[in-house]
């Protein structure tokens, strides 16, 4: 592992001894167990926006996405608006109306040739617009008692929310790691020209990706009803952003082409434990944005400052 690679890790034990040692309510098991909670959203949101930024795209999508999902799975398992109870296949089909969603990034952007962040953009609007439709001005609340056990049961001392988050993160780094979708995301950012010359064709993989993508935030959305219980149209309100900043903390470029799944999880932390601590020490939430963007720019500088020479070569 290189240097580079181990600072994010290097700054989260940093920061979580200096803000243990400052407060002694950092340091106890429940507040561990909060941080996990918290994190575990924005963990899942995290995985999907990896796999795009790994690409040197930009997906903004979430918002809409999440909302969409949100509201349907609340429609489709048991709730006080209609009379279905699907269950988890409702769990299933919410996903997969998020991937779907996913889907329509990826063909606008192989297709109508613009900058992803348009067509996320777009899609993101698109996903509110049907969360909206479906809404219809009463807030659907849910009585399933299985998707309502996610946030509140526990299991080693960590809600289902946990753990849903913590297999997210390891089938996106099998995908990662092991199957050609993640090693065709890795080589289309680092070089996708060299990759279409060697005869492979990258539209497919392109809009693969962003379906996978939307599928991680149609789960997240699913688990932000499952806290709420109740189905909210800005249920994914800022994960998009939250999303892009942990990954950049935790060593995935913007540009593409390095990072992955396991470091944006330590960005997820970084970012958590460093917004629990500053809450834990008193500072002010006036500060607290600006100490947060202080340390994206910190991280995104010391991500590209080893490239700065190569651009200079290849612009």
């Amino acid at each position: 592992m290189s240097f580079r690679d181990a600072g994010p890790p290097i700054a989260l034990v940093v920061i979580f001894v200096v803000f243990a040692a400052i407060s002694s309510d950092f340091r106890t098991f429940g507040n561990v167990q909060n941080i996990m909670d918290t994190a575990a959203v924005l963990a899942v949101v995290t995985c999907g926006i990896t796999f795009v930024l790994m690409m040197g795209s930009i997906d903004l999508s979430a918002p809409g996405v999440m909302g969409a999902a949100a509201i349907a799975v609340s429609l489709l398992v048991l709730n006080n608006r209609n009379d279905n109870d699907l269950g988890l296949v409702g769990v299933l089909l919410a996903v997969l109306l998020a991937a779907g969603l996913g889907c329509v990034s990826g063909l606008a952007l192989v297709i109508l040739k613009v900058p992803s962040f348009m067509t996320t953009l777009g899609v993101s609007a698109i996903g509110l617009g049907v969360a909206t439709l479906l809404f219809n001005g009463v807030q659907p609340n849910i009585s399933d008692e299985t998707l309502a056990s996610w946030a509140v049961d526990r299991f080693l001392g960590f809600s289902y929310l946990t753990w849903i988050a913590v297999g997210c993160v390891f089938v996106g780094w099998l995908i990662q790691r092991y199957s050609r979708l993640g090693r065709y995301a890795f080589a289309i950012g680092g070089a996708e020209e060299v990759l279409a010359l060697s005869g492979v064709k990258v539209a497919p993989y392109k809009v693969a990706v962003f379906t996978l993508a939307g599928a991680f935030y149609g789960l997240a959305g699913v688990m932000v009803t499952s806290q709420l219980s109740a189905g909210l149209v800005q249920a994914g309100k800022g994960y998009d952003f939250a999303a892009i900043t942990a990954a950049v903390v935790g060593g995935t470029l913007l540009t593409g082409g390095r990072g992955g799944v396991l470091h944006s999880a330590v960005g997820v932390l970084l970012v958590t434990v460093l917004n629990n601590g500053l809450v834990q020490v008193g500072v002010s939430p006036y500060w607290q944005g600006g100490v947060q963007g202080l340390i994206v720019v910190a991280a995104v500088a010391a991500a590209v400052f080893p490239q700065r020479r190569r651009n200079q070569v290849t612009k």
